[in-house]
């Protein structure tokens, strides 16, 4: 029953820190400094990103629960601070890209995040086997995500940094 309590506040609670993470700044096809780079062939469609990261949060949130619900593991206070610092590190990634738009700090920062969490599915491995196998698909997601981060680099040398101005609002009397 503890994994069950565990998961009803680790689940909700990773999906909505991922989601108020996205809705930080515009992203995506929201953001008109994103939508003018020249993409990788590789870029899947912009429905494809919040679908596959809401799968990844809830398997991330069971994976912590199962961690959680490890009462008296050896390394259960270590694996939840790697996730911890891993996830905390992964939210800053869409303001870094999307608001600030620096291109080459979140390549190294999402280069982090996966070094983070190896160490992270390392740990969970040696708490509870299934818990690190449920990071699997997030462990591949950013060496995907890292790609696409690094050929839009690539491919748009100028725009690491380059902040448009925002449209000055008009107020209407």
């Amino acid at each position: 029953m503890s994994f069950i309590r565990w998961a009803a506040i680790a689940v909700p609670l990773v999906l909505l820190l991922g989601f108020l993470s996205g809705r930080a700044v515009p992203s995506g096809d929201e953001n008109q400094w994103y939508m003018a780079l020249t993409k990788p062939e590789l870029n899947p469609p912009g429905w494809v990103f919040p679908v596959v990261w809401s799968i990844l949060y809830v398997m991330m949130g069971l994976a912590l629960a199962l961690v959680l619900s490890a009462r008296g593991a050896r390394l259960r206070s270590l694996a939840v601070a790697l996730f911890m610092a891993q996830l905390v590190a992964n939210l800053v990634w869409t303001p870094l890209f999307f608001g600030a738009h620096r291109i080459s700090a979140a390549l190294l920062l999402i280069i982090a995040i996966l070094g983070l969490t190896i160490l992270t599915t390392f740990v969970f491995a040696q708490v509870r086997r299934i818990a690190a196998w449920l990071l699997v698909p997030y462990m591949v997601w950013l060496g995907f995500a890292a790609v696409l981060n690094w050929r839009i680099g690539q491919l748009n040398p100028d725009a690491d940094g380059v902040v448009q101005p925002v449209a000055a609002s008009q107020m209407i009397g």
